[in-house]
Order: C-alpha cells, then structure tokens, then sequence
C-alpha cells in the first residue's frame, strides 16, 4: 500500500545520503595545505593574480642570476622541513608566471629565490588576509629566508602571495606526504 509519509521520508534519506557522499568527495578532493598538489594548484591561483604576475615583474624576478628563473618555496612548521614544496617562477610575455608547482626539482640559491615557513595556524592566518607580510616577519609568525631588500621592495605583491594561502582550498587534517 502507498505510504506518501514513507516516499518523503525515504526520499529525504536519499538527498541525504546524495549530499553526504558530495561533501565527502569534495572534501576527499580537497588537497593537504603545501602538498605538491596544493602547490600546483596555488601555481594556477598564481597565474591568475594580476597584483602577482603584473606586481612582481620587474627587480623581483630579474634578480634572478642569470638563471631564468626564481624559486619560492614554503612548508608548514608543524610538519617539518622535509615537506617542501616549490613554486617556480619565469617572465613570461612580461609577466611574472608560475611555470611549475609541486615537490622540489631545483636546488635553490636563497641569494635570489626565497624559503618561507609558519605554522599551520599563522598560514591560516595570514591567508585569510588577518595581518600581511610585515607584521608576520615583525611578530615572528612568518619565517623567512632569501634577499630582504628585494622582498622589502616586493610587499605590495607579497600580500597577495600570502593571501593565496586562503584562495587555495587546502586540507590542514593531516601533514603532506
């Protein structure tokens, strides 16, 4: 016999069940924060931020060696050095282009490339715009490594870096592996 309070009910369990599974995928898609494929999707977040590819153009990235290229690279404190990830950057078309972002292939020379590390919580912070570059080199909340004066003319542009942090959907469950 047809229950119509039964279907509702069984069908309300179904869109249930349906946007439970949703959410599990998306979260389940979701990449660790600094995992090599965060980083590759932070080089696409990169690429389109004009205060980034337009802001860092000049003596950021011709301050290069002669290499061609400039390396950032971050990780959280919390889960040690050994989780590296990279960002590298070229002039592309008169734009400063993240070509690369992932585990690291080069060896960097923090004469020019740049080496940024916080704890989790301070990366959550500061991607959620929070306090910038400044403050969090000033408080010790942003750890950093690579030619300062450079950076120091770069802050503008750096602020936005940071803020990427909280554009990237990124995991902080676990550690990168």
């Amino acid at each position: 016999m047809f229950n119509p309070h039964r279907t509702l009910q069984a069908l309300g369990l179904a869109a249930g069940l349906a946007l439970s599974c949703a959410a599990a995928t998306a979260w389940a898609d979701t990449p660790v924060l600094m995992s090599p494929q965060w980083a590759s999707e932070a080089c696409t977040a990169w690429n389109n931020t004009p205060e980034l590819t337009n802001g860092l153009k000049g003596e950021f990235m011709h301050d290069d060696k002669g290499r061609g290229y400039k390396l950032v690279e971050m990780y959280r404190n919390d889960c040690g050095k050994a989780s590296v990830v990279e960002l590298k950057l070229q002039l592309r078309n008169d734009k400063a282009m993240c070509v690369y972002g992932g585990a690291p292939m080069l060896q960097p020379n923090f004469d020019v490339d740049f080496l940024m590390h916080a704890d989790t919580k301070r990366w959550e912070e500061m991607g959620k715009g929070d306090y910038g570059p400044m403050s969090a080199m000033m408080f010790g909340r942003l750890q950093f490594e690579g030619p300062k004066l450079v950076a120091m003319r770069a802050m503008d542009p750096f602020s936005s870096f940071l803020l990427l942090v909280g554009k990237v959907p990124g995991s902080t469950a676990t550690c990168p592996k």
